[in-house]
């Protein structure tokens, strides 16, 4: 076979494995957590009981995930992707519309990156639209089951929600991920769970 042909072939064959790994993470990640994304997407925020026994706090009064500690530059895809870095401007600006657009354009081009959808669950959980804030957050885990932030986030969501056992299981995992050395996520979800308890309290 000439050389030429060869060449060719590989150019055209690149691509399509490329496409395929891309398709079977999507349909693999759907196949698990469409059920889920469906039903939180249809969550509003709220207050009082949940139905299930437990009381929920005020989302205006819950004063947790105001921050994203890795604003700064913190991989290649800054500088490698314009919409990821003009997303991480946006956070930064606390332009959480913005944020969305950008992040939004990048997981286009790279729907497997984990803390695209962290990012995303970061900036409508800021714009307290907790239904597509918990679905990123759940999509960032399912790429990543060892982000961290996302663990973090996702259980301050469940409080917000009003159920702390999911959020202690988060907590737990957390915990498993931070044996070696201390994290400010494990931290920061280890007070807002003792806070959401002292105010369930009263």
């Amino acid at each position: 076979m000439p050389k030429s042909a060869v060449n060719v072939g590989m150019t055209t064959l690149i691509p399509a494995i490329a496409a395929a790994t891309v398709l079977g993470g999507l349909v693999a990640y759907f196949a698990v957590y469409g059920n889920d994304r469906t039903e939180w997407g249809s969550i509003p925020l709220f207050s009082g009981s949940t139905g299930k026994g437990t009381t929920a706090v005020t989302p205006e009064a819950w004063p947790i995930c105001t921050t994203m500690v890795p604003v700064a530059a913190d991989a290649e895809w800054v500088e490698l992707d314009p919409d990821f870095k003009a997303g991480k401007r946006a956070l930064a600006a606390a332009d959480w519309n913005g944020a969305i657009g950008s992040f939004t354009r990048a997981a286009l081009r790279d729907p497997l990156n984990a803390d695209i959808q962290n990012y995303l669950g970061y900036s409508y959980r800021r714009l307290r639209q907790l239904g597509p804030a918990v679905g990123h957050y759940q999509q960032s885990l399912t790429l990543d089951p060892r982000h961290r932030s996302a663990h973090e986030h996702l259980g301050e969501a469940y409080l917000v929600l009003g159920e702390p056992t999911k959020a202690e299981q988060h907590l737990a995992a957390l915990e498993n991920l931070c044996l070696l050395l201390p994290c400010q996520e494990y931290d920061d979800l280890k007070r807002a769970i003792a806070a959401y308890r002292k105010l369930a309290a009263h």
